[in-house]
């Protein structure tokens, strides 16, 4: 299925509060939350100064297969699932079934997202990253499973309680 495809198959199947993964041909993946309206809430580049503009545009032409660098100060933002950046042969689907949690009440996820939308935060690859975010938007507990060498579907305390403390800002 075609990229495109797969994008049209999100708006037309998914449902809020599903996981979204971004999977990029390097082995990693980018994860939000569906709203069940077209849009992914998900770690975002934050506003940034002109010159880490020019410097993450630098690296994206070097590592070409990255989508969008995250690097420093992050945003939680609500895009249009079709403009999320990604790298020519990534692939998007519904991920419900990569952790062993089950979901919140619907009116938890979106109290949490409620929270956390627009909020800024330091981006940390193996700590409070963006798979973190969704897996904690979803199951209240902050998660990873694409960190090599760590115990899967463990919970991150260090993320979870990021998270929480965002809520209270």
């Amino acid at each position: 299925m075609e990229y495109h495809q797969q994008i049209q198959y999100i708006v037309d199947n998914g449902r809020f509060g599903d996981l979204i993964e971004f999977s990029f041909p390097v082995g990693f993946s980018h994860w939000g939350v569906y709203d069940g309206e077209g849009h992914v809430i998900h770690f975002a580049v934050a506003d940034q100064a002109k010159s880490m503009k020019k410097f993450r545009e630098f690296l994206q032409k070097v590592v070409p297969l990255s989508g969008d660098i995250l690097l420093g100060v992050t945003k939680i933002r609500r895009q249009p699932i079709a403009e999320v950046n990604v790298p020519k042969g990534a692939s998007v689907m519904i991920s419900n079934n990569r952790h062993t949690y089950r979901p919140c009440l619907k009116s938890e996820l979106q109290q949490r997202l409620d929270a956390l939308l627009g909020k800024d935060l330091h981006y940390k690859l193996f700590s409070v990253n963006c798979e973190h975010f969704a897996t904690f938007v979803r199951y209240g507990v902050a998660v990873c499973n694409q960190i090599p060498a760590r115990t899967k579907n463990k919970e991150s305390k260090e993320a979870s309680q990021t998270f929480q403390r965002l809520m209270l800002l």
